[in-house]
């Protein structure tokens, strides 16, 4: 942790040191000379290079908390307490063990099949065990921004209707012996269902028979970096349509906030103006999120004061900001293009994710066997859909 909090200050005065030459060179024109610029690039580049350094500590210090987790609870009950409840269906031992049979052997006797009867798929496959499925979610959560920030939900069924206030109601002014008005919220739904999101994993058979290879922490860490990189971007763009519908979806996406004067290039006023475009009660969770290249340009904008409104953090765990609110980079962002939508303000709680309970796993024997390998299908049925739009506002580009 002092590691990072070090890195952290590094590039904080690194920030500073690129700013202030910066300064040093401008020409009377507001422009720089093209060695100095050269020079400029790579400092900012330190910069970049130091915060990608922290990001990679800061999730390597997640995962050792992770792997220094306890994996048995210790008995601390007193005599004549209550036992905790038996597990049952798929969290229980039994299944666990089973489903790991059938994953690693080719044929596993009969009994085996029987204790999997619980969790068998109606497309073939078996759904993974209680306590898999949360290390996969797990996972995935530490490789997707957008799970970190939306709002996750488990659901039972294909589908989910979310009531919202589609209007609110108002207070009056009234006279003596007028009657009162009538002003009642109306309340509309939304409908969440479920997309089936697919990925097959490969393993020589040479190393499924080694014992000593964790066939479970392979799969699980495939799955998360396979499965998290289409969920998000289909949570940015997705149609709706056999696919989530994206935040930056024309339909059923964030609101309009502010349209940029320019194709290719930011202000500090459009910026201002994505802000105060949010309702003050969605602006105290909200974030802005972007791609690493619209936060270089972000990088060199200044306010009215002087001051550079992009502000590197020097706190481990915590986030760079612009104008005191969170800033979240991802690769799936579109970039300054015109039409695109390069820069989001929001609070993406009110974006739903809802997972549908049961992550399925199915073994290949045949279709690889010629290459000596053997394949798994992993699938799982997931749904994201903005419920309140106004919660989230966007830049667009200037069209072409």
């Amino acid at each position: 942790m002092n590691q990072i909090v070090t890195l952290r200050e590094k590039r904080a005065q690194a920030w500073d040191a690129a700013k202030a030459f910066l300064e040093a060179k401008r020409l009377p024109d507001g422009t720089i000379a093209a060695e100095d610029a050269l020079t400029y690039e790579k400092m900012e580049k330190t910069v970049e290079d130091l915060g990608r350094e922290v990001n990679r500590l800061e999730r390597q210090a997640v995962i050792d908390l992770e792997m220094n987790t306890p994996t048995s609870t210790p008995v601390l009950n007193q005599p004549g307490s209550q036992e905790p409840a038996a597990k049952t269906g798929r969290a229980t031992e039994a299944y666990k063990t089973a489903f790991w049979r059938v994953m690693r052997q080719k044929a596993v006797p009969h009994e085996v099949f029987n204790a999997l009867q619980i969790g068998t798929e109606s497309e073939g496959g078996y759904l993974v065990p209680d306590e898999y499925e949360r290390t996969l979610i797990d996972r995935l959560e530490e490789l997707s921004i957008f799970r970190q920030l939306a709002h996750v939900i488990r659901t039972d069924s294909g589908n989910r209707l979310i009531p919202v206030v589609a209007s609110k109601g108002t207070a009056s002014w009234i006279g003596e012996g007028v009657q009162y008005p009538e002003s009642d919220d109306s309340f509309g739904q939304v409908t969440i269902g479920a997309h089936k999101l697919v990925t097959t994993i490969k393993v020589s058979e040479e190393l499924l028979n080694d014992s000593v290879f964790d066939i479970a922490a392979y799969i699980a860490q495939e799955f998360a970096r396979r499965i998290s990189a289409a969920e998000e971007e289909a949570f940015f763009t997705g149609t709706g349509v056999g696919r989530p519908t994206g935040v930056l979806a024309a339909t059923g996406g964030a609101e309009l906030g502010v349209t940029a004067a320019s194709a290719t290039a930011l202000t500090f006023d459009e910026v201002m103006d994505l802000y105060y475009s949010l309702r003050a009660p969605y602006r105290r969770n909200a974030v802005f999120l972007m791609n690493d290249a619209t936060v270089k340009a972000l990088r060199k904008l200044k306010n009215g004061s002087g001051d550079y409104i992009w502000q590197p953090s020097v706190v481990a765990g915590t986030p760079d900001t612009i104008l005191n609110r969170p800033v979240y980079t991802s690769s799936f962002m579109p970039t300054l293009a015109a039409d695109a939508k390069p820069m989001l303000f929001g609070d993406l709680g009110y974006y739903w994710v809802a997972d549908r309970q049961g992550r399925v796993f199915k073994r290949l024997n045949e279709i690889y066997a010629s290459t000596g390998q053997v394949g798994f299908l992993a699938s799982e049925r997931v749904d994201g859909k903005l419920v309140l739009p106004e919660a989230v506002k966007v830049l667009q580009m200037k069209s072409a």
